[in-house]
């Protein structure tokens, strides 16, 4: 598993350095008046959209992961309550009955 996962790093690398190599092409982003980029290399800019799409998503995953764990927290509140009204109408056990051989 271990020498699988390294050739899957391996690859991944050579596929970001040849990706890096065939796309040097500065590129000058501009937006009206009011952006102004200086040129840079097409690679860069597709990996810096790629990691703020990352934190963009980890940041959402953190935030859903929050309010999943607020509903089973209330959940569990809920069936402990539910719980505790069901044995409050049990009967009580009787004492003094004889139990029924099996």
């Amino acid at each position: 598993m271990r020498i699988l996962y390294m050739i899957l790093v391996i690859v991944f690398a050579l596929f970001i350095v040849t990706f890096s190599q065939q796309n040097l092409t500065p590129v000058r982003l501009a937006y009206y008046d009011y952006l102004h980029i200086p040129p840079v290399p097409v690679y860069l800019l597709i990996f810096i959209s790629l990691l703020i799409g990352v934190i963009i998503t980890a940041f959402w995953g953190i935030v859903e992961r929050f309010r999943l764990n607020r509903t089973i927290r209330n959940l569990n509140k809920q069936v402990r309550e539910l719980r505790k009204e069901l044995h409050a109408h049990e009967a009580p056990p009787m004492m003094n009955d004889p139990k029924i051989p099996r």
